[in-house]
């Protein structure tokens, strides 16, 4: 490996053809876990700040799967997530216990509407942190962009289910106003002098 800084507090490492492929893999390891981008001229470090943030979007993401995982428990129990079952009251009239009992049909299709809709939002959990783990992480602008399309899911989901349930709402303005924010603070990251200056190398 080639120290490119010796800094105690920057430390930049860029793999050589003449390292042994264990040791290239675990240094690049430690520059991703410390969040640094390593491109082919060099290396670009991430202020710590922005590694808080990028760590607080796989926190997002996690969140996205554990909520798609308990809609799809709650769907199997009861046949609708419990945080839904205020939204059906308001929107049908009747609470979804009783609904079950006299309109056994119908309740079953909204099951199933459910559990199709919560397959749907894991698999983009999980393609969102995918992309936050590995080309988010190596400062791929793509990455960048790719991870606004989750804005979409979420003010829809404000605009319906939040309209009706002033509880939902409130968390879904977490996740409405905290992506945003969160990709701005990484934007320099993508966008700045440095990163084009190691793209250019």
């Amino acid at each position: 490996m080639t120290a490119l800084d010796t800094r105690p507090d920057v430390i930049g490492i860029l793999c050589t053809s003449t390292e042994p492929r264990p040791v290239c893999v675990t240094g690049l390891l430690f520059l991703w876990l410390r969040g640094d981008v390593v491109r082919k001229g060099g290396l670009v470090t991430i202020p710590r700040y922005r590694t808080i943030a990028w760590a607080l979007l796989l926190l997002l993401g996690t969140f996205f799967l554990f909520a798609a995982l308990s809609d799809l428990a709650a769907d199997a129990r009861i046949g609708l997530p419990s945080d839904h079952s205020g939204v059906f009251g308001s929107v049908v009239g009747r609470a979804w216990g009783a609904t079950k009992q006299s309109s056994p049909g119908m309740t079953r299709y909204i099951t199933l509407l459910e559990v199709a809709y919560a397959v749907h939002e894991l698999v983009f959990g999980i393609l969102f942190l995918v992309i936050v783990a590995i080309p988010f992480r190596r400062g791929a602008r793509w990455a960048w962009w790719s991870c606004w399309a989750v804005m979409l899911a979420n003010i829809t989901y404000s605009l319906t289910f939040g309209r009706h349930d002033s509880a939902i709402l409130a968390r879904s303005l977490i996740a409405d106003i905290a992506l945003p924010v969160l990709l701005l603070i990484q934007a320099p990251v993508f966008f700045g002098r440095g990163m084009r200056e190691a793209r250019d190398a």
